[in-house]
């Protein structure tokens, strides 16, 4: 019995697209992937600088109850009543995070710790009690699956087939991720490093903050049914902190998020080919086989050093 698959380099890399059902397919599988990774990675960036990094793990476990409620209230999964429920959830947990910080003694990873584990547990007692009447699986919303991303439900606008809901949702939150990093860059920057200039100036820091949050978490709640919680918060984060290894200038570090999605999509959909495992999961081992590799070949860690020092002699 072999722990690790024999690698077959026609199975993995050249059968998934060996025909036009399989490149349909698995083309979905790859743009949701893509969507994910870029859209995360942007929103994760401005996370990370703000040293909040735990903050997206909060966020997308603190909107499980809203994900509950939404559906006790409207009965249904559609894509609108879940982004409602899960905003709800994640701005009321952002905001008792901010409210702990402000009027208590605790850190604020201990705040964030607190809220999320006490949301996320509130959630899945929920589930626990609606047993039978609810149609919510936490394996689901924790691992996701993004494999089946082309099963997801059609998107139908006036009579029109338009193609792929899912796709179509992260699409769109993507789109107005990156419009709204474009028109107020300057106030995330500023925000981001020093909030009280950004007051002096009349910016409402507090405001472009919560805005962020809600970004989060549209982003999180588009991202959940596909590639779960844990590719999420794997990709907020990666992205930054392998830029930031070999630069320093945050619009050059927003420009990596897309060759580091490819990387990360790519790698991890051949990984999961190989070992024949959750492609999501997949997805994170490429991420961080990128973020060990970038470590040590850094300029800024001693190994990294000495490589470039021989490299210039």
């Amino acid at each position: 019995m072999h722990f690790i698959p024999s690698f077959d380099f026609e199975r993995i890399f050249l059968q998934p697209w060996s025909g036009s059902e399989l490149v349909a397919w698995n083309g979905q599988v790859i743009l949701m992937g893509l969507l994910v990774c870029w859209a995360s990675g942007i929103i994760g960036t401005f996370i990370v600088v703000r040293r909040m990094a735990l903050m997206g793990d909060a966020i997308s476990h603190g909107i499980l109850p809203g994900l509950v409620i939404a559906y006790l209230l409207w009965g249904s999964l559609d894509i609108g009543p879940m982004l409602i429920g899960a905003c709800t959830a994640g701005m009321a947990c952002s905001f008792c995070i901010e409210w702990l910080n402000q009027n208590s003694s605790l850190k604020k990873d201990a705040s964030m710790a607190i809220v999320f584990t006490t949301f996320f547990a509130l959630g899945v007692t929920l589930i626990n009690l609606q047993t039978g009447h609810l149609d919510i699986d936490t394996e689901c919303i924790l691992y996701g699956e993004i494999g089946l991303t082309p099963l997801a439900p059609k998107l139908i606008f006036m009579g029109i087939d338009l193609g792929n809901r899912s796709l179509w949702t992260i699409g769109v939150i993507f789109i107005l991720i990156v419009l709204t990093i474009c028109v107020f860059y300057r106030q995330l920057l500023l925000t981001s490093f020093d909030a009280i200039l950004a007051q002096s100036f009349g910016w409402p820091v507090k405001g472009i903050h919560f805005a962020l949050m809600l970004l989060l978490a549209l982003c999180t709640v588009a991202s959940l049914e596909a590639v779960g919680v844990i590719l999420v918060v794997a990709m907020l984060i990666f992205p930054c902190v392998t830029a930031s290894f070999f630069f320093k200038r945050l619009p050059v570090i927003l420009l990596c998020t897309f060759p580091l999605g490819v990387l990360y999509t790519f790698g991890g959909f051949h990984l999961a080919h190989w070992l024949d495992c959750s492609i999501a999961a997949a997805m994170v081992i490429a991420a961080s086989s990128v973020f060990l590799i970038a470590l040590i070949i850094s300029p800024q860690i001693r190994i990294g050093r000495f490589f470039y020092r021989q490299k210039t002699l």
